[in-house]
C-alpha cells in the first residue's frame, strides 16, 4: 500500500531523528533518505515455508509410518496392544513401546435423569508384558489415555454378558449378542437360557425351548418366557428374583465392553512443532509502513510504501 504527504518547511536531519527513534535504520544520500527497518522480517517468509514443510512432513510420517486399531474388550479382561494395532502402510515399523497390555479394571455408564445415555467410561490399567503398572486412567468420550506414544480413545459400549443365578444356585454367565437392526441407533442385546426340549411331531424335528432375556442398557434386564409372553423387569444386583418356566431366577451383573480405538501417530510431534513455528513466523513477517522521503535541502514530501521485507527509499 502507497501512501505520501507534504511536509512544508521540514528538514530532512529532522525526519531522519523522527526515524531513528522509531528504530529504523536511516541513510542519507544527497537529498534522498532511505529509511529501513525489520531486518528478521526478511528471514520470516522463508521460515513461514519452512514450517508449512514441518506440517506437511509430520502429517505424511503419521499416514505412513502411524499404527490403529479397534476392539471391543470385556469388562475384566486385557487388550494386547501390539496384535490390536495395523500399520497404516508397509513403510510401518513396530517399536517396543508397543510391547503393552491394556487390562479393562472396570466400564460403567453414566446416565440421564430420563434414563439415557450420557457417559460411559472405562477404568484401564495399561501394564507391560511382565505385568508392571505403567500408568491407570478412568477414560471417557473426549479424555483418551496417553502412554509410551499410543493414544486409547472411548468410543462405543456393548453388553458382553448376564451373571444369574437359578433356584438360589452358584452365579453363572450367558453371553449377550448384538440385536441392533442395521441403521438403528438404538442399542439392544440379547441371550437364551435353555429350559428343556419340545418336539415337533408334525415336522418330525426336536425344539428347544428356553428363556429370552433382552437389554438396551446396564439399568435393566426384560424377561420374556419360552412363548414370547412378557413374564418382568429386573435391575442387576437387586437380588429380588423372578418365576419363569418353573424356575427363580436372580439377576446378578450385566458385564459391559469397553469399544476402544487405539492410535500410534509418531508425526504428531513434528507437526505440532510446525504449527508453532508457523505462528512465530507469520507473527515476525507481518507487513510494516515504511517511509521514503525526498527534496532538495528540506522535506517537500514523503511517500511510504507497505513492502513484506520492511523498506521504503525515494
Amino acid at each position: 500500500m502507497d501512501f505520501s504527504d507534504s511536509l512544508e518547511r521540514a528538514q530532512l536531519a529532522d525526519l531522519a531523528t523522527l526515524l531513528m527513534r522509531e528504530d529504523y535504520q536511516v541513510f542519507q544520500k544527497g537529498s534522498s533518505l532511505y529509511a529501513f527497518k525489520g531486518l528478521v522480517g526478511r528471514l520470516a517468509p522463508i521460515g513461514v515455508h519452512a514450517a508449512l514443510l514441518l506440517v506437511m512432513a509430520g502429517g505424511c510420517y503419521s499416514a505412513l509410518g502411524g499404527f490403529q486399531g479397534t476392539t471391543m474388550t470385556p469388562q475384566g479382561l486385557d487388550v494386547v496392544v501390539p496384535t490390536a494395532l495395523q500399520g497404516n502402510s508397509i513403510f510401518a515399523r513396530p517399536t517396543t513401546a508397543m510391547n503393552m497390555l491394556v487390562h479393562v479394571n472396570r466400564f460403567y455408564i453414566e446416565y440421564r435423569p430420563n434414563g439415557e445415555v450420557k457417559q460411559f467410561f472405562s477404568d484401564l490399567s495399561v501394564t507391560d508384558l511382565y505385568g508392571r503398572e505403567l500408568q491407570r486412567k478412568t477414560i471417557s468420550v473426549n479424555d483418551p489415555l496417553r502412554c509410551q506414544g499410543v493414544t486409547m480413545y472411548q468410543t462405543d459400549w456393548a453388553i458382553s454378558a448376564v451373571q444369574l443365578r437359578s433356584d438360589g444356585g452358584e452365579p453363572f454367565k450367558l453371553p449377550m449378542a448384538s440385536l441392533q437392526e442395521p441403521g438403528s441407533s438404538q442399542k439392544l442385546f440379547g441371550t437364551f437360557l435353555p429350559t428343556g426340549e419340545e418336539e415337533n411331531a408334525a415336522e418330525g424335528e426336536t425344539t428347544t425351548t428356553g428363556i429370552s432375556i433382552l437389554a438396551r442398557d446396564l439399568q435393566n434386564v426384560v424377561i420374556y418366557d419360552s412363548k414370547g409372553e412378557f413374564v418382568g423387569v429386573r435391575r442387576p444386583g437387586s437380588n429380588r428374583p423372578i418365576t419363569v418356566e418353573g424356575r427363580k431366577l436372580v439377576v446378578d451383573e450385566l458385564i459391559g465392553s469397553t469399544g476402544l480405538e487405539l492410535k500410534m501417530d509418531p508425526g504428531v510431534p513434528y507437526v505440532y512443532a510446525g504449527f508453532g513455528a508457523l505462528m512465530l513466523t507469520t507473527a515476525i513477517s507481518l507487513p510494516l509502513a515504511l517511509p521514503g522521503v525526498g527534496g532538495a535541502g528540506g522535506v517537500n514530501a514523503v511517500r511510504g510504501r507497505e513492502v513484506q521485507p520492511s523498506q521504503a527509499h525515494l
